[in-house]
């Protein structure tokens, strides 16, 4: 936790951060002290802390993707199913397009990469401060265009099973199709999936579906 500052003047944005990198948050409090319109009001390496605080002491959350408890999706996924609205802003070190695509889903405001000029993050936290969203540049048919927006509804229906612990056998006598061909459908699936068996196509669906 950062010691107590004095309090912001108004019309800042204030924000809290939650970064596990103690220099990551050094470096940010710094950028931040330094602009006029932003205050940083408290820090924290765990997203616990976030989920547990008084949205009024904040304007803008901005989230490490790795935590000292979690990542950032999970926060974001609680803060989601409780109902809070917070604006978020991640500062990710993950540079795979999917945890964009995964924040997003999650109800990220903004989304801005470590290895990105620090006036890039500045300009998030302002734009989504300001009621609006900011991403880096991604096609936006590319956030549905998941693992599972390719299968049928039948495949939807088979991995939802599987995600149950149905067995081949319990899925052919429930289906009224054989066996051999329960795992003809599965054959397909963890082809779509990229996935070498049902534990991996499970762990996707139980991902995808979360989000």
């Amino acid at each position: 936790m950062m010691p107590e500052q004095a309090a912001p003047v108004v019309g800042t944005t204030r924000i809290f951060l939650v970064d596990a990198n103690p220099l990551v948050i050094s470096a940010i409090v710094g950028l931040i002290t330094a602009e006029p319109d932003l205050a940083m009001v408290q820090t924290s390496d765990r997203g616990d802390d976030l989920l547990k605080a008084d949205v009024t002491t904040f304007d803008l959350a901005v989230l490490a993707w790795d935590l000292a408890d979690a990542k950032a999706p999970e926060i974001l996924r609680k803060l989601k199913n409780s109902g809070n609205t917070v604006k978020t802003v991640i500062f990710s070190n993950n540079r795979d397009p999917c945890a964009l695509r995964q924040a997003v889903r999650l109800g990220a405001h903004g989304f801005c990469f470590q290895h990105e000029a620090a006036a890039i993050l500045l300009q998030t936290i302002r734009v989504v401060a300001a009621g609006h969203f900011c991403i880096p540049y991604i096609d936006i048919a590319e956030l549905n265009d998941t693992p599972l927006s390719s299968l049928t509804v039948r495949e939807r229906e088979l991995l939802e099973v599987l995600a149950r612990g149905w067995t081949n056998q319990q899925i052919a006598n429930r289906t009224g199709i054989s066996e051999n061909t329960v795992k003809y459908h599965l054959k397909n699936l963890y082809e779509k999936l990229g996935a070498r068996n049902r534990s991996m196509a499970v762990a996707v669906w139980l991902r995808e579906a979360d989000t």
